[in-house]
């Protein structure tokens, strides 16, 4: 029988429009965070939560058609699910709140650091086993964390503390959605949405700001781009294993840096870009070395970062 190359090359097509799409996903997340530290400079973050949670709802509204209804408002375990929305909203009022004082760079940084809180964690909370190896990563990425707060916590001053707080609060979120990975992809981001507009309609009246016609596209712009860039990242992991795929995640880091210098004329600390080089590569290599202990059936659970796009720590929209 003739040799069957096919497969192979549907296979090597299929990792390349994953990849092709997972950068996409990153570049619009980025576009986003950028989007929203312009908007941060003029208007509240509760304003800036509450209008970009309307535009994400009404395209929610498509989805929510195609489910159970009740499945969405009434899900198992609501407690947690109302702790997790809690934890989203809050996290992505830390980061809005982070831009407001803080370099795109320097806020992305301590931001994909939040993997490496998600290996802790899960040991922690979730009882997982972690190896020496991946904890002294987490050693590692917690070192790259204080190199990128700089020489002192006083010189970083109380905004970088702000957005180490959101990343432990999106690790926290990660953790979260693993436990509830069964209720689905349209319940978790309903709740998430919903919590985000009630936390922007309590926070918006308090330093609201009359937003000017180009200004209000802006900010319902914020939910349509997160939306599609949510569509693309998952696209990605449909197309391509994860292994292949979110690895290119850390490319956020560097649009924030290009945008950082281009747009609003940021020059970045050497401190924070080695803190950022050491925070990527110990996330990479923890993701590396879960995926590798996964496909040889180790014992050692995979620590948050492996397996089903559930499990995938993108970071989720903060506009």
């Amino acid at each position: 029988m003739s040799p069957r190359p096919a497969p192979t090359a549907v296979s090597r097509r299929s990792a390349l429009l994953g990849v092709g799409f997972m950068l996409l996903g990153c570049f619009m997340f980025s576009v986003n965070d950028a989007m929203g530290k312009w908007l941060v400079g003029t208007y509240s973050v509760g304003q800036v939560l509450l209008l970009r949670s309307i535009s994400a709802l009404l395209i929610l509204v498509y989805f929510l058609r195609r489910v159970d209804l009740r499945s969405v408002v009434r899900p198992e375990r609501p407690g947690l699910h109302f702790l997790r929305a809690a934890g989203s909203a809050l996290e992505t009022g830390f980061f809005y709140w982070a831009l407001s004082y803080l370099p795109l760079a320097n806020v992305m940084t301590f931001y994909l650091a939040g993997p490496i809180y998600v290996t802790a964690l899960s040991a922690l909370i979730l009882k997982e086993r972690v190896g020496w190896v991946r904890w002294s990563a987490v050693l590692v990425g917690f070192g790259g964390v204080l190199i990128a707060l700089g020489p002192d916590l006083a010189s970083a001053g109380w905004p970088a503390l702000i957005a180490v707080a959101g990343s432990f609060c999106y690790a926290l979120l990660m953790i979260s959605t693993r436990i509830l990975s069964g209720a689905g992809e349209t319940t978790l981001i309903t709740w998430q949405t919903v919590m985000a507009l009630l936390f922007g309609a309590i926070l918006a009246p308090m330093h609201w700001v009359a937003p000017t016609s180009f200004d209000l596209g802006f900010l319902f712009l914020l939910g349509i781009v997160a939306m599609a860039a949510h569509a693309a990242v998952n696209r990605s992991l449909l197309l391509a294993p994860a292994s292949t795929v979110v690895p290119y995640q850390y490319t956020l880091i560097v649009w924030a840096l290009l945008f950082g210098v281009v747009i609003f004329n940021e020059t970045p600390r050497t401190s924070m870009l080695i803190g950022a080089a050491v925070i990527t590569a110990s996330g990479v290599f923890i993701f590396l070395r879960e995926q590798r202990l996964k496909a040889g059936g180790a014992t050692e659970a995979a620590a948050g970062t492996a397996g089903a796009p559930d499990d995938i720590q993108i970071p989720p929209a903060k506009g």
